[in-house]
């Protein structure tokens, strides 16, 4: 199964009183959406999954796909690794599964499923970090398919 965490591109920060989940993306936020979109949408198989937070600034991000997707409340700015893996039913989807979401959740999927880590890496603003799970000599083993951030594409 592939997993590819996608973190929501550059937002404005929070302004007092406002709502976490109302932060929309910067200019350049929507410039790093709109790359990573493209480099996805040539590089993603047609039966992909895509969930996504709530939050305003993963749902503009997801947008720039131009492809329908699945807004998870669970993928929420305060959402656990548990309710990541679970909505992308890991390691048992039979489908890859994109998830656009938020730090520390997508940091602490890649910690724990690459190293075993109950840490939390960071993850760039727009960056794609791409999972696959495969059986393997008798075991499952996770790897690292590519990691690649708006800058390179």
């Amino acid at each position: 199964m592939d997993l590819i965490l996608w973190r929501h591109a550059d937002a404005l920060e929070a302004q007092e009183g406002q709502d976490d989940h109302d932060r929309a993306l910067t200019s350049k936020g929507e410039r790093q959406a709109q790359r990573m979109a493209a480099w996805l949408n040539r590089q993603l198989p047609n039966s992909t999954r895509i969930l996504v937070s709530p939050a305003r600034r993963a749902q503009q991000t997801a947008a720039a796909l131009g492809q329908p997707f699945k807004t998870v409340p669970a993928l929420a700015p305060d959402g656990t690794l548990e309710a990541l893996l679970h909505a992308a039913r890991w390691p048992d989807a039979g489908v890859p599964v994109l998830v656009i979401g938020h730090q520390p959740t997508l940091g602490q999927a890649v910690a724990y499923l690459l190293a075993g880590q109950n840490d939390a890496w960071a993850l760039r603003k727009a960056a794609v970090w791409w999972l696959r799970g495969r059986e393997r000599e008798g075991g499952f083993q996770v790897v690292l398919h590519a990691v690649v951030s708006p800058e390179l594409v």
